[in-house]
């Protein structure tokens, strides 16, 4: 069976997903976008429906979270904000395109909820290969020990240096 043309890349959607919380979530005014409506009437919708939405499906960041993000994220989406996002986990945003009740909201929602089984079918094969990898370090003395150390290397993301910025001496 022949896959739907999808609505929007499915890398922008993974570009969409923050982890907050220690839960992976996407902000409202990001799903008013993929959902085809204005950031006002999805948060409109969701005070409507707020019985739908318990805290592990949708939470309002704190101020401390939101002047993080600002600072991490230059966007204009959050520039013009005057009140922090709601973040929503995969079921909220779920619930969300059933309480939008739209085509698109509809259609979106799926691609999202793929692409979040996605991502947690990466971290499944991550965690896979790292048992199997300290398996076999076991098994094999100590000459394959840098070859396992350079697998460790690029399995970890790498931390992206810090540029300062500013005239330098």
């Amino acid at each position: 069976m022949d896959e739907p043309e999808s609505l929007v890349p499915v890398e922008r959607i993974e570009r969409m997903i923050l982890f907050l919380r220690n839960r992976k979530v996407m902000l409202d005014f990001d799903l008013a976008d993929l959902y085809g409506v204005t950031t006002k009437r999805l948060n409109e919708q969701v005070r409507r429906n707020i019985d739908r939405f318990p805290a592990d499906f949708m939470f309002l960041l704190t101020e401390k979270e939101f002047e993080k993000l600002r600072s991490q994220f230059a966007t204009a989406k959050l520039s013009m904000r005057r009140n922090p996002p709601y973040a929503f986990t995969e079921h909220g945003a779920v619930m969300l395109a059933n309480v939008l009740n739209s085509q698109t909201a509809i259609m979106a929602s799926v691609q999202v909820v793929r692409v979040f089984i996605h991502l947690r079918e990466i971290a499944v094969s991550n965690r896979e290969f790292a048992r199997k990898l300290a398996s076999l370090e076991k098994k094999y003395d100590t000459q394959f020990k840098v070859v396992f150390d350079a697998l460790r290397g690029l399995m970890t993301p790498a931390e992206k240096e810090k540029r300062r910025i500013g005239f330098r001496k």
